[in-house]
């Protein structure tokens, strides 16, 4: 699942918005503390530059 979630996030990438709602939408997916914490380490590599502030609120809301 997780590799499926991070596939969209790519292809969605380009929209702040869609990038915003399938992150949220894939945080309600993962459940595993272990895997939330990698997908959020993949997340800020791979997008923190262009979506720090909706990265950090999506996961701000996990915790």
């Amino acid at each position: 699942m997780l590799e499926l979630t991070k596939k969209i996030l790519r292809g969605v990438s380009f929209d702040a918005h869609l990038f915003q709602k399938e992150l949220y939408k894939s945080l309600k997916w993962i459940t595993d503390a272990e895997e939330i914490q990698r997908f959020r380490e993949w997340c800020i590599t791979e997008f923190g530059k262009t979506y720090p502030k909706i990265i950090a609120k999506a996961f701000a809301q996990v915790s």
